[in-house]
Parts: structure tokens; C-alpha cells; sequence
């Protein structure tokens, strides 16, 4: 069929708009945050590519008290720990790219991305980490991402300054500073071929 004539049939235009969408690449934003600054950013990805987005949550939660965490993630890091996660996210097989965005904890990914790479089977889907930090980086964290998903194409990731707990900088990523986050990750998403659906 025409384009022409599909757009004077709007029977035609509903059916070539539900091929596309069932065409269209189903994209999840998983995340893990504890000031918020990590669901910011997710938020942002959301807005620009569409697709599903969750919160990764341990099924027991961490502490509220800042050294009290900081001693169990510690303890979880050199255990190799992966907590046990609430069941947030249903048919993971029906994702075709996968963002996943963490905070940096000890110079790490928290134990909770562990967990989620270990529980989901990413082979042969697009992986996309994204993280916030304290202003120290993301430490190994893209490198744990792609060490746990040895079968998925990963894509550059994302990294910006967040809050600073330790220091009472919880959500930083607001006001002015979160325009400028989101022109940077709407910048980072072109730059690795995602196309945006909305500014």
C-alpha cells in the first residue's frame, strides 16, 4: 500500500502504527538509588526512549544509617553477596535492551545489581549501564556489568555526579542541575544510536 493512501484510511494508519510498535525494540530502565539521584536519571532516560521502568529493591532492605551500610555492603562485596531481590521485574525475555543504573558503593556496583545480573538471562539483548556517584566515578562498575553479561551487547555507558551521603548531599540532581544532566544523557543516548521519543 501506498504511504499516500494509508493516510486517507485510518484503518491503514492504526495498522501500520501497531506494526510499529510491536516492531519497536521493548526497552527496560532497572535501577537501583538510595538518594534518588540514580531514579532521576532513569526518569530522564524514560522520558526520551519510552519502554518500562522498575526499581531493583532487595527484599530486605538496607539500612537507613549511613556507616551502617557502609559496613554491610562492604561485608557483602568481599562475600560475593547477592542479596535476594523483591520480584520486580515480570518476562525479562520479552526485553530487547535493558538499562541498568546504579549508584557507585565501594567503588563498585551495589550487591543489588549483582543480584539482578544473576537472577535475568540478558544474552543476546542490549545492555545500557548508567550510574551516579559521589564524585569519585563509577569504579568497577561497568566492568561488573559486563563481566555478568558475557552473551549481551553492551553500549557505552553514562556517568554523572549525584549526591554526597556521607557528606548530607542527598538529591543533587534537581533544579539547574538536573537540566544539565538532561541534556547530557539526551547527548549520551543519541551518541550510542537510541532514538529519542519525546525531549
Amino acid at each position: 500500500m501506498l504511504p499516500s493512501l494509508a493516510l486517507g484510511n485510518p484503518g491503514a494508519q492504526e495498522e501500520t502504527m501497531a506494526r510499529e510498535r510491536v516492531a519497536a525494540p521493548k526497552k527496560l530502565i532497572a535501577y537501583v538509588t538510595r538518594t534518588d539521584n540514580t531514579k532521576v536519571v532513569a526518569e530522564i532516560i524514560h522520558r526520551a526512549v519510552g519502554g518500562t521502568m522498575v526499581e531493583i529493591e532487595t527484599a530486605t532492605p538496607y539500612p537507613e544509617n549511613y556507616d551502617a551500610i557502609v559496613a554491610q555492603v562492604v561485608r557483602e562485596d568481599e562475600a560475593g553477596y547477592a542479596p535476594p531481590l523483591k520480584d520486580n521485574v515480570k518476562d525479562i525475555q520479552n526485553y530487547d535492551t535493558v538499562f541498568i543504573g546504579f549508584p557507585t558503593w565501594n567503588m563498585r556496583a551495589p550487591p543489588p545489581i549483582r543480584s539482578f545480573l544473576g537472577k535475568h538471562d540478558l544474552r543476546g539483548k542490549t545492555v545500557v549501564p548508567f550510574n551516579t556517584n559521589g564524585g569519585y566515578g563509577v569504579g568497577s562498575g561497568f566492568q561488573m556489568v559486563t563481566a555478568l553479561c558475557p552473551r549481551s551487547n553492551i553500549l557505552h555507558g553514562f556517568s554523572t555526579r549525584g549526591g554526597l551521603e556521607k557528606e548530607g548531599i542527598y538529591l543533587a540532581i534537581k533544579g539547574q542541575m538536573r537540566e544539565q544532566v538532561h541534556a547530557e544523557v539526551v547527548a549520551w543516548l543519541r551518541s550510542i544510536g537510541m532514538t529519542a521519543v519525546a525531549g
